[in-house]
């Protein structure tokens, strides 16, 4: 049953369609695939080893990182160089489409969750169905191939114009915006990365 061992307590997710778009799985995997869009695999794309300091003009205001202020009590994990490449990818990603700092922030926040901001590939009996990637996209659903749900850059492009698709999404909670994509049994997952979220993208949103 479980593809990670957070720090927090393990979760299980079952699936349902939702608003077109399918939710993605920690647990589960993607039900159903995306709506129709044309995904276009960059040649590469690279992070930096290590998040720098970045002057206080350049940063995004915590407030529009966080417009809400965070729900719960929060988690926070030690990121390798690997995930914060994967973190600095889907901000780049959330920038280039339109969607902000607060795009960035969800989609960090809902990685976290989903595969720890891990590109994790198949894992074998410890896989989950033909889930794949920084948020456990499924192939056999329609996100896209293997090879395609495993680059960075298109499994953020792909959860993130799912997430444009939601009405308000802007003005909603974190877990409730994530939650209208992911469709979790557990919709209140989310809000536990929200604060490590919104310093990471403050952190590497220049860069």
């Amino acid at each position: 049953m479980t593809r990670w061992l957070p720090a927090v307590a393990e979760t299980s997710f079952v699936r349902r369609t939702a608003l077109g778009v399918a939710g993605l799985a920690f647990v589960g995997g993607a039900v159903a695939g995306p709506a129709s869009h044309a995904f276009a695999s960059p040649a590469e794309h690279t992070a930096p080893a290590t998040v720098a300091a970045v002057s206080a003009d350049s940063k995004p205001a915590m407030d529009k990182l966080v417009p809400h202020g965070t729900q719960g009590a929060q988690s926070h994990i030690s990121l390798s160089k690997d995930q914060l490449a994967n973190a600095k990818a889907i901000t780049d990603t959330a920038r280039k489409l339109g969607m902000g700092e607060r795009g960035a922030v969800i989609a960090v926040a809902t990685s976290m969750q989903e595969s720890k901001l891990e590109n994790l590939g198949h894992l074998g009996d410890m896989n989950d169905h033909d889930s794949l990637g920084l948020f456990q996209q499924r192939p056999s659903s329609g996100w896209g191939s293997p090879e395609q749900i495993t680059d960075p850059v298109y499994a953020s492009t792909a959860f993130l114009k799912g997430l444009k698709q939601v009405d308000g999404w802007q003005d909603m909670p974190l877990t409730d915006a994530a939650q209208k994509v992911q469709v979790s049994a557990f919709p209140d997952a989310y809000a536990q990365w929200e604060d490590q979220a919104a310093h990471i993208v403050q952190d590497v949103w220049t860069k």
